[in-house]
């Protein structure tokens, strides 16, 4: 069973994610389809949990108390990474990003320092590992769902962001920084 610690960091975390559109993001962007079909998982992930620790939504198989607890500490591990991971992303931007999805989001400038000096999608890298610590925190088939789906959502995003950075003013720039990055985790070499 997840304790109600690890529930509150996982669901903050989500909350968190789901404010950054309203707290971070430039104004001049619409929640659009594709931003709504993109966000759908962030907003089951969640209440999935939740429904997971009041027992509405239970699990299939039982783990033993030693793998619970490995397990949590994983989740508790990559939610605060997760949460930290945000923070430091946002503090990387001198200026706001457009709201994804949107057809008017041109870049103003390329940022590869914080953060985006190995992974080029920092704020998508840390939503994973929100996706990841849920579903080691509640491991049901639900989650694996949501986290799956996220990640294939967010891989669409991020090739079509990339896809439009190439061939905007920053392009050259920006393909050697690829060669140099990794889209969701560092590269290893």
């Amino acid at each position: 069973m997840t304790s109600l610690s690890l529930l509150v960091l996982i669901v903050f975390n989500f909350a968190l994610v789901g404010l950054l559109p309203v707290l971070f993001f430039r104004r001049d962007g619409a929640f659009n389809l594709r931003w709504i079909a993109t966000g759908a998982p962030f907003f089951v992930a969640p209440f999935a949990l939740v429904l997971g620790y009041v027992g509405i939504l239970p699990l299939t198989d039982d783990l033993s108390v030693a793998g619970t607890t490995l397990l949590q500490g994983f989740a508790t591990l990559l939610s605060a990474t997760s949460i930290g991971l945000i923070a430091m992303t946002v503090v990387s931007h001198r200026v706001p990003l457009a709201l994804w999805h949107q057809d008017n989001d041109a870049p103003v400038e390329l940022v590869t320092w914080g953060p985006y000096r190995h992974i080029r999608h920092p704020f998508y890298s840390s939503f994973l590992l929100a996706f990841l610590a849920g579903v080691l925190a509640f491991p049901h088939a639900l989650m694996f769902g949501c986290f799956a789906y996220g990640f294939v959502a967010l891989s669409i995003t991020a090739a079509r962001e990339e896809q439009r950075l190439g061939n905007s003013e920053f392009g050259g720039q920006y393909r050697r920084y690829m060669r140099a990055s990794g889209r969701f985790f560092p590269r290893l070499m």
